[in-house]
């Protein structure tokens, strides 16, 4: 089947570019000696796990959902983080996970006892217990994606640990990066040796978090690999364990929408679309940043002709729901198909069913062209229904 058969809108996947993401990803792996493992936050894509299971077996879970989902369709080896456990919930991530981070002292020292339990027991799995930290070096520029900001939540500070790590803890975890490069990495590292170093060699790991996106054309993965051999070098004792979100889907897939109306006010002209920016694009507007429109031009470097301008408008009943400006060659009617692109990472995770807008299919190809497309799921108002009660 061919993309052009396939009604819209749907997220398309391609299946050699996610490859490409993967064999690279398992490339720096190797070389570097770290075990990098997939967070589901960026990537549940549950369909596309047997692709993945080639290169990768290993998950983050930040909720009982991401835990069951990794054991299922991926694999045993779950390292879970969430903010807060609760007695309802921390015996299933015990049960489930090979590691296990805790976000503070006080809820280490709530189920410490428990994860003894679970580890005395022969017929149980082990679980590694570590804690969070907060190394307070931010390299993000976007708030709301920064968790070094002065009174996170997220993390203990130095000063709260001290000179020793407490009994029974053997990890360390932090998270400080956002689609960052390698030397930002190197940044934090420096940070967070300054404030834990003296703790290393007493511990078994070392979680470096996500936000490496080594996958992004210009990124120094020879740096990256050398940064974690030398640390390894220096930590003999240590696995080091990254778990990048974007990195392993990046620019694999993309938005595929139709032109429904065009409306022209007060001299501006919007093309309303049949997807939504705070619907099925939702990182646009918190991040935020313009996404690269397939069938746009640059009027000033692409074209030199005059070019039409319009706003792309979501159709949803949010008045902020659109965003601008792109250029085309030719003036946008109804029926005219635009590919939003880079809309695999993140954003299949984060739509909404707001106003019941009809929900895009997922779709994986087996080229680069979209010629040998496979449908994974399509959505219907049943699953509108059976969302809301």
């Amino acid at each position: 089947m061919n993309k052009t058969d396939i009604h819209t809108p749907f997220y398309i996947i391609y299946e050699p570019r996610l490859r490409r993401n993967l064999e690279l990803i398992q490339r720096v792996a190797r070389l570097s000696g770290a075990h990098i493992i997939m967070a589901f936050k960026a990537n549940a894509l549950w369909k596309t796990f047997p692709i993945i299971k080639e290169y990768v077996k290993s998950c983050t879970a930040s909720s009982l959902n991401e835990l069951r989902l990794g054991i299922e369709e991926l694999g045993a080896d779950v390292h879970s983080y969430c903010p807060a456990y609760t007695d309802e919930t921390i015996d299933e991530y015990i049960k489930g996970s090979t590691h296990i981070t805790f976000n503070s002292l006080e809820q280490y020292n709530r189920f410490k006892d428990r994860i003894k339990a679970n580890n005395s027991c022969a017929n149980n799995g082990y679980v590694s217990p570590g804690l969070r930290v907060n190394p307070h070096c931010s390299v993000i520029e976007t708030d709301l994606y920064n968790p070094a900001l002065p009174g996170s939540r997220f993390g203990v500070d130095a000063s709260k640990l001290g000179k020793t790590i407490p009994e029974g803890l053997e990890g360390l975890h932090f998270h400080s990066l956002c689609e960052s490069s390698s030397y930002d990495l190197e940044k934090v590292l420096k940070a967070f040796e300054e404030q834990f170093g003296h703790l290393l060699p007493k511990l078994k790991w070392v979680n470096m978090g996500g936000g490496h996106l080594m996958t992004r054309e210009g990124y120094d993965t020879e740096h990256l690999i050398s940064l974690i051999k030398d640390f390894k070098n220096k930590y003999p004792n240590l696995e080091v364990i990254l778990e990048p979100g974007s990195a392993f889907t990046w620019r694999s897939g993309d938005l595929i929408s139709t032109v429904v109306d065009v409306v022209d006010n007060d001299g501006v002209k919007t093309a309303i679309m049949d997807v939504s920016f705070a619907c099925h694009m939702p990182d646009t507007l918190e991040m935020p940043y313009k996404p690269a429109i397939t069938e746009s031009i640059n009027p000033e470097k692409n074209h030199p002709t005059p070019a039409f301008s319009y706003r792309l408008g979501g159709n949803s009943c949010l008045s902020g729901d659109y965003m601008g400006d792109w250029w085309f060659r030719k003036p946008l009617v109804p029926g005219q198909r635009l590919t939003l692109e880079d809309m695999n990472h993140y954003t299949t995770v984060k739509t909404t069913m707001f106003n019941g807008i009809h929900h895009p299919a997922l779709v994986l190809s087996h080229d680069n062209e979209g010629n040998d497309c496979e449908i994974l799921r399509e959505y219907t108002y049943q699953d509108y229904k059976n969302r809301m009660s």
